[in-house]
Order: structure tokens, then C-alpha cells, then sequence
């Protein structure tokens, strides 16, 4: 049965009129080789005008630099957003494949992004991003379970939030044989399920992603509260998330900007890397480093024609139509933008080491991230091997007595792992449209965890430096899928989930 633009309203949440519910999705123009607008160590949130510590993928204006700002990405020559009007930045963190075997990385290509803008039920009156409003959502710097037992948490009056997910389609909905998040998990050794949708959960999954049109796939929710008096760059106290008002309504704190409620969705073509499989674990790394995928994290800039999103905001309900057809917006046709920055660094290929020289963490690699003092505790100790006794003749280090490590708790941040609070018995989990059969995947086997030990983990990595001179390549148009089957049922299952996280 096709699905209607009023029966998709319904599902949104109830006969569709202004902030009464909706959605459409953002969709860009990558059909070609490189589907992202640019890929580099550049993040002009986090680390405006510097080198950031790790790789980001970005879609949407040519202007993505290190010092990107609200009206420069306006400024761009060209968007490979669909929408005409949006000018806006989107990224996220890369991944890359780990060959154990020969201890090397490759960057896995994206399939395609989709950012879905939800229009929420609510009391508020729900406004345009103003330009240059930077919003941050997710940990970058956590290596732990967040806690929540494989489930999200968008609501702040139901516990800290858990903005992020790992999918993981399955051939014929088989998520069983073998489970695709260990069913014992506990976190510390592998992802964690959703209780009431097994095909997602928190950390990577156990084993490889094969359902039809989708493969391994990150799911992002954005803050859509904005506090003006904390200002447009201040990302790490400027959002949050709404609060379950009743009636299916979700409200913004009083004198606060109720946004559009984005969704990040990141498909990885990891077919590719199927028959490297290993025969244990899962294969694939963050480019922070992270092996257990619990830092999965996306970041925004809003260049928005702010008129124009506005009227969409107040009369757009179409789905998967996509945003370029919603009223006051018009369909980007320019196939070709590239960015327009130009890097310094090799971060494609064949690499002995993750781009930063930046160490794994998390699992059985230690649950810290890497810091200074980490870095400078391994300086000394290779210097102490080239030349035993010079470390302490020249350079006396005294040890501060041994501290928790001090982080910063933004409202982004994932759940720490003793404030995580009991989950309340949730419905069983009903599988999605069945897919077509395909093979099934072997059972994965589980690592068996490492001996307990009182000695510290070091890791010692030494590089020879490579600069490599790279342009972006040439992006092309291409639509996400387009069989009827995949639509109807990613449709049906965002609709009702979107609802089901505000219970």
C-alpha cells in the first residue's frame, strides 16, 4: 500500500498543521566517487582555525574550512544539499577499517547521508536556526557504555540523554543467528542492544551488516532547544534537549528557541570489507580512535536562507519527498560542487597509522582516551630505552598522586557509567517488513576478554610522516534508494520510532 502525505502526517504525529508534527528529509547530491563535500582532520567548532585531532567527513556548503563561520558557509560557491537555500555544514567522525593482521587502516566510504528534520508536536513556536548556530551532539572523548542498555534517551526529565545508535540491518530480519550485539553484553567488552529494536544499539555491532539497501549505519539525534543568552558559539552550553510536555508534545526551557529536530543518519558501505572479516570482534575503528563506537558524534553550522526555512518549517510535511520540495525551497541541480579546501595530510589509502598518530582505546585496548599526559609518559619511556638513566639524571619527573580524570559535562555528553539509571521494562521488539532472503551471516565468535592486570597498558607507536598534497574530487548527483519496498518500510519504522522516543 502506497503510503499518503496525510498518512505520513498521522504517523509523525496527527493530522499535520503547523508545529502539530511532520518531517522532511535533507538529502544531497553524492553519487559520485567521493560522496562528501570534504574529508580532513577540520572541525571549526571544536577547533576553530587549528588542525582538529581527528578525521571529519562533511556534507553540505563548499566553504567547510577550519575557520568556518555562519556567514562565510553562506558565502560558499555551492552546496551538495538538495535544498537550494542551505548552505549549512554537517559532520561527523570518519571510519576506517582495522586489518589486524597487518595492523593497518582504511577509510570505509559512505554510502550516503540523510539528515531528516523533524517538525516536533509542540507548545512552542518553532523557529528557524539563526545563522552561525553551532550545535554538537554525542562524545567524542568517551570510550565507556553509556549505560542505557543499547537504548536512546532523548528526553532530559527521563535520565541524562543518549543522543546516538549504530544500525544494523540484517538479511530477512535475521537478528538472531548470530545476535548482532552479544545478548549477555554489559558493555565492556562488546555493544550494547536495544531491548525494543534489535537492529540497533549502543556501540559497534558484533557482526556485519547486510540487510538490503543498508548497510552499518550511525544515527545521530541533534538538541533542538536553543538558549540565545548563551550565544551562537558557545556549543558546549548553548542547546538541549526538550522536555515530554503531555499529549505527545515535547517543550523547550522557558525563553529558549525551540529549532528544527535533526537526525543524522550515516550509511557505511562496508560490504566491501566482508571478506576480511576477523574471527572475533568487529573490525572497524572511529577516526578518534574508538573502538567500541560509543563516541559516535555529529556536529552542525547553520547557514540556512533563514526566510526560506522558515516557511517550510510552517507548511512542510513531506517526508521522503525530500526538503528541496518543500513550499519557499527549491531543488539544488549542481552536480559538480567540490570544496573548496584544499589538505595537507593523507587521510585515504592504505595507512600504517589512524590520521594524528592517534592510538586505539576502548575494549580490551583500555577505556581512557588518549591524553598529554599519556603522550608524555611515552616519550619517556622510549627515551629511557635508547639511553637507560638519562630520564631521571636530566629530567626529574615527580608523579602527582593518581586522580579520576576531570571531563567536562556538557549537555551532549553520554551517560557516565555510575550515574546510569535502571531502564523501565520496555514492549518486545517487532521486526521490521520482512527483507528479501539472502544468506545468512556466520556467527561471529566473541573475543574472550584479556587477563585482569595491575600493570598499566602502553602503546607505543612510531611513524614516518608521509605529506601528501590532495584536492577534493569531483562530487555527482545521486538520489538515496529509490525502491518502493525500502521506502515504505524506512518511513513506517522513523515515524513510529520518532514518536516511540518521547514515551
Amino acid at each position: 500500500m502506497k503510503l499518503t502525505t496525510a498518512l505520513l502526517a498521522g504517523l509523525a504525529g496527527g493530522a499535520y498543521a503547523a508545529h502539530e508534527g511532520g518531517f522532511a528529509v535533507l538529502q544531497f547530491n553524492s553519487a559520485g566517487k567521493q560522496k562528501e563535500i570534504a574529508r580532513g582532520r577540520v572541525d571549526p567548532i571544536v577547533s576553530p582555525g587549528k588542525t582538529s585531532e581527528h578525521v571529519h567527513g562533511a556534507m553540505g556548503a563548499s566553504a567547510f574550512t577550519k575557520d568556518a563561520t555562519g556567514e562565510t558557509l553562506k558565502r560558499s560557491r555551492c552546496t551538495n544539499a538538495r535544498a537550494k537555500e542551505d548552505k549549512s555544514s554537517y559532520w561527523f567522525p570518519w571510519l576506517y577499517f582495522h586489518d589486524e593482521q597487518d595492523n593497518t587502516f582504511e577509510p570505509v566510504d559512505i554510502s550516503y547521508v540523510n539528515v531528516y528534520y523533524f517538525f516536533d508536536r509542540t507548545n512552542d513556536d518553532i523557529k528557524a536556526f539563526p545563522t552561525g548556530l553551532q550545535l554538537v551532539a554525542g562524545n567524542a572523548t568517551t570510550r565507556v557504555s553509556p549505560g542505557t542498555k543499547g537504548a536512546l534517551n532523548l528526553d532530559p526529565s527521563k535520565g541524562p540523554i543518549q543522543p546516538s545508535q549504530w544500525t544494523c540491518p540484517r538479511a530477512n530480519n535475521n537478528y538472531n543467528n548470530p545476535p548482532s550485539w552479544p545478548e549477555d553484553s554489559d558493555g565492556t567488552q562488546a555493544g550494547e542492544r536495544d531491548p525494543r529494536n534489535h537492529g540497533a544499539g549502543t556501540g559497534f555491532p558484533s557482526v556485519h551488516c547486510d540487510g538490503r539497501y543498508s548497510p552499518l549505519r550511525a544515527d545521530v539525534h541533534m538538541p533542538s532547544c536553543y538558549n540565545p543568552e548563551a550565544g551562537l558559539d558557545n556549543w558546549m552550553e548553548n542547546s538541549a534537549y526538550p522536555t515530554d510536555a503531555g499529549n505527545g508534545r515535547v517543550d523547550c526551557p522557558e525563553g529558549w528557541i525551540h529549532v528544527p529536530h535533526m537526525f543524522f543518519e550515516v550509511y557505511w558501505d562496508t560490504e566491501k570489507f566482508i571478506n576480511r572479516w576477523p574471527s572475533h570482534g568487529q573490525p572497524f575503528v572511529l577516526s578518534n580512535g574508538d573502538v567500541t563506537g560509543y563516541s559516535v558524534h555529529a556536529d552542525f553550522m547553520a547557514a540556512w536562507d533563514e526566510e526560506a526555512l522558515q516557511k517550510a518549517i510552517d507548511s512542510c510535511n513531506v517526508g521522503h519527498a525530500g526538503m528541496h520540495t518543500c513550499p519557499g525551497l527549491t531543488e539544488n541541480t549542481d552536480n559538480d560542487c567540490v570544496g573548496e579546501f584544499t589538505f595537507q595530510e593523507l587521510v585515504t589509502g592504505v595507512l600504517d597509522a589512524l590520521p594524528g598518530n592517534l592510538p586505539l582505546r576502548g575494549w580490551s585496548y583500555g577505556d581512557s582516551p588518549y591524553t598529554i599526559g599519556d603522550a608524555v609518559e611515552d616519550v619517556v619511556d622510549i627515551v629511557d630505552d635508547v639511553v637507560p638513566g638519562l630520564v631521571d639524571t636530566v629530567l626529574p619527573i615527580q608523579h602527582a598522586p593518581e586522580q579520576d580524570e576531570v571531563r567536562p559535562t556538557p549537555i551532549f555528553s553520554t551517560i557516565k557509567e555510575d550515574d546510569a539509571p535502571e531502564p523501565t521494562p520496555e514492549p518486545e521488539y517487532e521486526p521490521e517488513p520482512e527483507y528479501e532472503p539472502e544468506p545468512e551471516v556466520e556467527p561471529v565468535a566473541e573475543p574472550e576478554p584479556e587477563p585482569t592486570t595491575s600493570c598499566k597498558k602502553k602503546v607505543k607507536t612510531v611513524w614516518e610522516t608521509v605529506t601528501v598534497t590532495a584536492t577534493a574530487t569531483q562530487v555527482l548527483a545521486e538520489p538515496a534508494p529509490t525502491a518502493d519496498e525500502h521506502k515504505r518500510r524506512h518511513v513506517h519504522y522513523h515515524a513510529l520510532r520518532h514518536r516511540s522516543l518521547r514515551k
